[in-house]
């Protein structure tokens, strides 16, 4: 991997686990009322052309990340579906 690959692969990273408070902290509360539904939906799209986007240049790193991403926010999405 070039240094722009491992650069990609870190901002994924970051990108990624940024999701991981909010994630718990719904499931901890199980109140998902003050997440906006709208917002999610938005950017879970957003988050899919990133895949697509990815794909269809083969870049792993941006693959792999908003893969993971899109399964934190559709996991908040679902939560907030219940608990909202």
């Amino acid at each position: 991997m070039t240094n722009i690959d491992w650069l990609g692969t870190v901002a994924g990273i970051f990108t990624t686990i940024a999701f991981l408070p909010q994630v718990l902290k719904v499931w901890r509360s199980r109140s998902a009322r003050d997440i906006s539904l709208g917002m999610y939906a938005i950017f879970a799209t957003g988050v899919a052309c990133w895949i697509a986007y990815g794909w269809i240049l083969s870049i792993w790193p941006v693959i792999i990340a908003n893969a993971v991403t899109l399964i934190l926010v559709a996991v908040v999405i679902g939560m907030k579906l219940r608990w909202g």
